[in-house]
């Protein structure tokens, strides 16, 4: 968002909202407590993206903290600061957004989905290489929650049509009967929980694993990135290691404690992988 200032001539660039926060009092700054050197660094660094300020020549370019929303700069330090703790919630939004146009992937997967996933994959590599997430296996999983959010997102990765499960109050069969956990913050429900987004999380677990995969400072679960990198989270818990099939199917087994569960994700995982469709009898019935 734009910023106004006593000169207009100088425009300040979207990217470089997090150079505002150079504009705020000390007191301000510490709204994000998360704030760290690599958070000063990189801040130092955006500061490049303000053309033709001359601190000398335009004092009052240095000395307006007025002008910064402190909201904003929260949003974009947590952005800036991969420690930060994101804002788990999720974002009401227009139902009349358009699918993201990105390409389809193996199988037809929306592309959308595939970055999604594998935006997951280069970040559990990083914060936790030992357990040696693949993008397919994350696929595999949203494909039998959710067939990709339904297959159709925006380009931000968000539901076209949010999505939830059955509600878990033991008029489905086969269902637990779960009580409410969170008051229907996230699932939109009072009296008993429902599974939430296109990787199907309990309130519960959202809030304990919740990530924010698109660094946008919040955790919502509908969000494909959120809640691909949420998963993955989930799954790599406890030391487990994907490349180890015995560890693969154990924690696919926390999704649903079902062999043929599991080899519904795999059978997808390995379809993903290779492009090549699964058989009928690589989908046992769940």
């Amino acid at each position: 968002m734009g910023r106004h200032r006593k000169q207009p001539a100088t425009t300040v660039r979207r990217s470089s909202l997090i150079a505002l926060t150079g504009l705020v009092p000390a007191g301000l700054v510490a709204v994000t407590a998360a704030a760290t050197d690599a958070t000063t660094t990189s801040t130092a660094a955006v500061e490049h993206d303000l053309p033709g300020v001359d601190p000398e020549a335009a004092p009052e370019l240095v000395a307006a903290p007025q002008a910064v929303d402190i909201a904003e700069v929260a949003h974009a330090e947590a952005r800036q600061s991969p420690s930060a703790d994101p804002v788990v919630k999720t974002v009401a939004l227009p139902d009349d957004r358009a699918s993201a146009d990105l390409p389809a992937g193996p199988l037809g997967i929306p592309g959308i989905a595939v970055a999604a996933y594998q935006s997951a994959e280069e970040q559990l590599a990083v914060e936790n290489p030992h357990c040696g997430m693949s993008w397919s296996l994350l696929a595999g999983i949203g494909r039998v929650e959710s067939t990709h959010a339904y297959g159709k997102a925006d380009a931000d990765g968000n539901p076209i049509k949010a999505v939830y499960g059955p509600v878990l109050d033991g008029s489905l069969y086969g269902n637990n009967v779960i009580y409410d956990s969170d008051g229907g913050e996230l699932d939109g429900l009072g009296g008993y929980d429902r599974a939430i987004g296109p990787m199907q999380f309990l309130p519960e677990t959202w809030h304990r694993y919740a990530a924010d995969g698109n660094g946008d400072g919040v955790a919502d679960p509908q969000n494909l990135f959120d809640a691909a990198l949420t998963a993955g989270r989930y799954l790599c818990d406890g030391g487990l290691n994907m490349r180890d099939l015995s560890q693969q199917s154990k924690a696919i087994l926390r999704y649903n404690n079902s062999m043929a569960y599991v080899a519904n994700v795999m059978a997808w995982s390995g379809s993903y992988s290779s492009g090549l469709a699964p058989k009928p009898s690589d989908l046992p019935r769940i």
